[in-house]
């Protein structure tokens, strides 16, 4: 475990002191877009694995100790992980877009991620368990504000969709593995077998994050990974061309890191449109942020959507094991296989939804997968054929989950769009919206699945009436031009027409 910290911490002070002498071994393929993009979808995916993996095993392991009420127990316990998002959200953001920061926070999160894990594995009682889960919280946090934010810095304007759509299939490749795996280990190995596997997934996510060279080190290189394809080609072969050679000085990087390359704009019209490092003033204090992001309703309707889907999804998820098990008699082992066979969909769901809101709008893809998830929400309240269900959640889950990938993009588009607000404060409020749903999820969907008499079909109800709600809101919303707004203007237009006729 020592050597573990000081190769960690020796690869921090690299990083901390990146304007170095000699170029970076891989500069251009550990700075690229794409690579960022690999690395943050395996972070968000270890983030969903260590957050899943103990749905079918919690509640079997506190009734082994003897408490009552598990769903309930079940659902605190998801709650406490959402506390920590929510409490480390707000200062991690901040602290992000004050220093530019990203890789640091990243690594730091990790091994805070590591040692709750450690501390969860080994609780003696409920409430250890609980402060274990908020520090999985506090770690996870960092990778959806300072991961989100870092491949916004280094993906292409013209790809931001499409590569955040591939980063959030993270959240199905965590969710497919979680919940089976931790029902497998369980049976299998006991308590302790998931942990030990998360933990082994969370060191692997570590590796990533130490080699991912920020887009601001990369450019003092001469390398720019927001570059479009032609400006990539013209940056790959100037950076072979420096190898031992003297960085531009820091006071040119700064320059550089804060105007996005503006010193020559006749070379920037033939290479590419970037995305900004810095906005203009990086110590806007929270409450000016806040007012910011209030007086967009693009950001204020995402951000109540992205809500909803925090309080839908999660709902569900202390409630799902107890549910297959009193309909269909299912085991942990059980429960864990059919997560697989409902959340594999969603791999897809994600980049289909990004790509599609690259090329005609993040409104669209909000509409259609609202529009198509709402069915499926009340077909799961069957309880008839097993297979029926499963089949059902999968559809459900496919086009509930795919409202991320676009919501995302949209956040994006609005913090370049408002001055003095970037990318980690608009993820920074994204992930508080998040954190906030799935930590009034789970006790709600606990607590009415232990209380009410059909609770199961009172938790899918309340799910459709909520996404119901988010798809009104889209279509007047969402997107640079809304389809209400759309609408309204062809109704205008036919009706000056007929006007004019007559």
């Amino acid at each position: 475990m020592m050597n573990t910290v000081t190769a960690v911490t020796n690869a921090m002070k690299s990083s901390m002191w990146s304007r170095q002498n000699t170029k970076p071994m891989g500069l251009i393929w550990r700075s690229s877009s794409w690579t960022v993009t690999f690395v943050i979808g395996l972070g968000i995916a270890v983030d969903l694995l260590v957050y899943s993996i103990i749905i079918p095993v919690m509640p079997f392991h506190l009734e082994r100790l003897g408490y009552s009420n598990v769903s309930a127990l079940t659902g605190w316990l998801l709650f406490a992980y959402s506390a920590g998002l929510v409490i480390s959200t707000i200062p991690i953001a901040m602290l992000s877009e004050r220093y530019n920061a990203r890789q640091l926070p990243l690594v730091f999160g990790l091994l805070i991620l590591l040692a709750s894990q450690a501390l969860l594995m080994e609780a003696p009682n409920y409430p250890v368990m609980c402060i274990a889960r908020i520090l999985q919280g506090i770690g996870s946090s960092m990778v959806w504000v300072v991961g989100l934010a870092l491949l916004c810095d280094s993906a292409p304007p013209s790809m931001v969709g499409l590569q955040l759509g591939i980063a959030m299939c993270g959240l199905s490749v965590g969710l497919v593995i979680g919940p089976p795996v931790g029902g497998v280990l369980y049976s299998r190995f006991g308590y302790r077998g998931p942990f030990v596997f998360g933990m082994a997934a969370t060191l692997l996510d570590l590796i990533g994050r130490l080699l991912i060279i920020e887009r601001k080190d990369a450019i003092s290189w001469g390398v720019d990974p927001a570059a479009s394809r032609s400006g990539l080609v013209e940056q790959s072969n100037q950076a072979s061309t420096i190898n031992d050679v003297e960085p531009p000085a820091s006071s040119e990087v700064d320059r550089l890191s804060t105007n996005g390359l503006e010193s020559d704009k006749h070379n920037e019209a033939n290479t590419s449109v970037e995305i900004p490092l810095a906005t203009a003033n990086k110590n806007l204090s929270l409450l000016t942020v806040i007012m910011k992001l209030m007086k967009s309703s693009r950001a204020l309707v995402a951000l109540i959507i992205i809500f909803v889907y925090g309080v839908v999804y999660s709902s569900q998820e202390p409630a799902i094991p107890l549910h297959l098990q009193r309909v269909w008699n299912l085991n942990p082992e059980s429960v864990g296989l059919v997560f697989i066979a409902a959340v594999i969909p969603t791999l897809f769901s994600s980049p289909l939804t990004g790509y599609f809101a690259d090329k005609k709008g993040a409104e669209w893809s909000t509409f259609l997968c609202l529009l198509l998830a709402l069915p499926w929400w009340v077909i799961v309240i069957i309880q008839r054929q097993l297979s029926l269900f499963i089949v059902a959640f999968a559809i459900e889950s496919f086009f509930t989950s795919g409202v991320i990938a676009p919501l995302t993009a949209e956040l994006a588009a609005v913090s370049r769009d408002i001055d003095g607000v970037g990318y980690g404060h608009v993820y920074g409020a994204f992930n508080l919206v998040y954190g906030i749903g799935t930590s009034v999820g789970p006790i709600v969907g606990g607590q009415m699945y232990d209380r009410l008499n059909r609770g199961w079909m009172a938790l899918c109800l309340l799910a459709t009436g909520l996404l119901a709600v988010s798809l009104l809101l889209a279509v007047g919303f969402v997107g640079s031009d809304p389809l209400l707004r759309r609408l309204m203007t062809r109704f205008r237009a036919r009706s000056n027409d007929g006007q004019l006729n007559c």
